[in-house]
């Protein structure tokens, strides 16, 4: 496998692109190379169900004539000239655009920081399938627990290379191993159902087969017997997993895109209190090993750590060049990209322990939701209405009583933000990082 680990010659192929659209025409352009590959083995009552490999490299080239672009893609190289001679045709026919351009020069990273984000072992399908399975025996060994939904074990590799016309050429690659399984309990009309998963950059940092699947299966059978909760007002309790979805509509208002088109509920907050004091979130692309770590972004420049948040106060976007310069501010090395244009976005965020311990939030609960499952996506980006199905355990006086499901949580992001408390259980299982949240006053609809 090392010749898939290898990116030479997709930087070759990159700077061949480049050449290609200078002679075709093109003022200035840019080529990404991608290479995905990736095997995975399903499982379900100890036999497997499937096991899959993809392999590709796609190519994209950007090009600009002026102020005009265009984008092409392709996943084969056999003609670089013809894709070149394509995206310049495309670019001259184009409408203007005043924001979109190569980032500036000065702005490119000198140096690409090694982030330990290739993992040299690459499983086969035997030992993918042997993990699988006992993730999946580890879920049915559990009391209650009935059938199985599957399990299923993964690794991937990808990556980015970038060549552009004003002299930056580099590659970055990752690795990804996963181990996930779905288990059910009871019977019937009353069966309930809940998973749990890993993933990790290396594969010697997941979580064991035995510990994902008897999480999963002691987590399935909690739910058993839920019942709904009268409508009424209510403290909130969301557990780290579940938390991480609060920090996602964050990331989506702070977007650059959306705040320069006008479409986020924090448009206007910038510099201000979003958060209590206690409040910090980092965005950080150079932390080793992690999930969405790189050296630099779509763009080539090497994005800096931001406290996207700094004891409560908001204190940037997310920028990539065109949504910086719209913005009158400078790219803050937040472009994601693929084949395509790059958009901003993020990469490994934290939203820092709080001072709070879990148990002592739970047990200030007179009367509440301790929140194990979102379901749907009802949030308002241009308001912050939030409006989102849930299920977990209902809670009095400190106490968890009962399963309950056919939930809904509804408030305004404004406020929920405001009184948001940060427990100390942070855990760094998703590229959103959170400990558990609690928020008061909430309405939640119910029977």
């Amino acid at each position: 496998m090392t010749d898939v680990l290898d990116s030479s010659d997709l930087e070759k192929a990159a700077h061949r692109l480049v050449e290609a659209a200078r002679r075709a025409g093109a003022d200035r352009a840019d080529a990404v190379a991608v290479r995905g590959v990736s095997l995975s083995v399903g499982v379900r009552l100890g036999a497997v169900e499937e096991s899959e490999r993809a392999e590709g490299d796609d190519f994209g080239l950007r090009v600009f004539v002026g102020r005009r672009h265009a984008t092409v893609s392709a996943n084969t190289f056999s003609d670089p000239a013809a894709l070149a001679e394509r995206a310049v045709a495309m670019a001259r026919v184009a409408p203007e655009d005043p924001w979109a351009d190569l980032i500036e020069e000065n702005r490119l990273a000198r140096e690409i920081a090694d982030l330990d984000l290739v993992d040299p072992a690459t499983p086969n399908a035997a030992e993918l399938t042997t993990l699988a399975l006992a993730c999946e025996d580890a879920a049915r060994a559990v009391a209650g627990v009935t059938n199985s939904g599957g399990a299923s074990a993964s690794w991937s590799l990808g990556g980015l290379v970038l060549v552009t016309s004003h002299g930056f050429s580099g590659s970055w690659m990752r690795t990804g191993h996963s181990l996930s399984v779905s288990a059910l309990a009871g019977s019937g009309t009353g069966m309930q159902r809940d998973w749990d998963a890993s993933s990790k950059i290396w594969g010697e940092d997941l979580d064991t087969p035995e510990t994902i699947g008897r999480r999963a299966g002691e987590r399935a059978v909690a739910r058993l017997a839920p019942r709904k909760v009268d409508t009424g007002t209510a403290t909130v309790l969301w557990e780290p997993r579940a938390a991480t979805s609060l920090v996602g509509h964050l990331v989506s208002a702070i977007n650059g895109a959306a705040v320069a088109r006008k479409t986020s509920f924090l448009k206007d907050r910038l510099g201000e209190a979003v958060f209590s004091p206690a409040i910090t979130i980092v965005d950080d692309p150079r932390r080793p090993r992690g999930l969405a770590s790189r050296p630099f972004d779509g763009e080539g420049v090497a994005g800096p750590v931001l406290n996207l948040v700094d004891g409560g106060v908001l204190t940037t976007w997310l920028l990539d060049g065109a949504s910086g310069r719209e913005l009158g501010l400078a790219s803050n090395g937040r472009a994601s990209r693929g084949t395509g244009s790059p958009s901003p976005g993020s990469t490994n965020v934290t939203l820092l322990a709080g001072p709070h311990r879990r148990d002592d939030l739970l047990a200030s609960i007179d009367r509440g939701l301790l929140v194990t499952d979102m379901i749907g996506s009802g949030v308002n980006g241009i308001t912050g209405d939030y409006s989102r199905g849930a299920s977990g355990f209902w809670v009095e006086n400190g106490e968890i009583l009962y399963p309950v499901s056919e939930i809904t949580i509804a408030g305004n992001l404004r406020e929920m933000y405001a009184r948001l408390v940060a427990a100390d259980d942070l855990e760094y299982r998703f590229s959103i990082a959170t400990p558990s949240l609690m928020i008061e006053g909430l309405t939640i609809a119910g029977r």
